[in-house]
């Protein structure tokens, strides 16, 4: 089993899975019946000791207390982690209202995430196929999550023994933006997912060293949240962001989100400071 083969069965399922498209079961509305919600993936892999993935499991600053790859898989060897993108669909049905998130990205959100679990299953059953074992850490029982208040003073933190995110950032993928989303070579916008295995796979070059490298402050992240979340000085602020996704929830139940702080900026399909090279 290689990063190609990976690449391939992905990209087959994604293409192939009825879990990523809508359902007309589950359509908010009767054209969006059939509407794919997530592209073929990009891969990176991190080494199972890598240094920034092990300084994880206490890191205040990360609000992290990240269980190692060994917690959850004895005898790890190598982090999978993977982007998929939203398709250009999701993204631009997501620009035209300002304050509330399209029904497009709503599925994308809700019924994709569902979807990532499926591909990151199906992943793993290729992988047992072949001899080697496989653990998702997103959908273990021993997955946690929680949101405290801050001693601070600066709102709601949320924490976890696993992150999507700093996952991937370990495995090349990208670097975190202002508004902490992972800025990947197809950019923001779209969904991460992971797996800890004890195949052995070459660890994907960091290109960068910082993790805000290429997030250029532009601060159009800042004018297209609608909950006022994010500023230059202070980043992203959880409770804004969240007492705005509970109103959304109330209201679409069992459907929510928002994602306009990853569509309409620079960073949407791909790294700002890449392209100004």
């Amino acid at each position: 089993m290689t990063a190609l083969d990976l690449d391939r069965i992905a990209a087959a399922f994604v293409k192939s899975s009825p879990l990523n498209y809508v359902a007309a079961d589950k359509a908010l509305r009767p054209d969006l019946v059939g509407m794919k919600m997530l592209e073929p993936p990009i891969f990176g892999f991190a080494a199972a000791d890598d240094d920034y993935i092990l300084s994880l499991q206490d890191n205040p600053g990360a609000n992290l207390k990240m269980d190692p790859p060994s917690f959850w898989l004895e005898g790890a060897k190598t982090v999978i982690s993977f982007f998929l993108p939203f398709p250009d669909e999701v993204k631009c049905s997501n620009r035209l209202d300002r304050l509330l998130p399209s029904q497009e990205y709503m599925h994308s959100r809700v019924d994709g995430q569902t979807f990532i679990v499926a591909l990151c299953r199906h992943l793993k059953e290729a992988l047992v196929a072949e001899g080697y074992q496989a653990v998702i850490p997103a959908a273990d029982p021993r997955f946690w999550s929680n949101a405290a208040i801050d001693k601070q003073g600066n709102g709601m933190l949320f924490t976890s023994n696993w992150s999507e995110r700093h996952a991937a950032y370990g495995a090349g993928l990208g670097t975190f933006s202002l508004n902490r989303a992972l800025i990947t070579q197809k950019g923001m916008a779209g969904r991460l997912g992971s797996l800890i295995t004890d195949l052995e796979l070459p660890p994907t070059p960091r290109a960068y060293t910082k993790l805000e490298e290429y997030c250029i402050l532009c601060g159009a992240c800042i004018v297209s949240c609608p909950a006022k979340a994010i500023s230059l000085d202070k980043g992203k602020q959880h409770s804004p962001c969240s007492v705005y996704l509970g109103e959304i929830l109330a209201v679409n139940r069992p459907y929510y989100g928002c994602g306009k702080c990853q569509t309409s900026v620079p960073c949407e399909h791909r790294p700002p400071r890449i392209s100004m090279r």
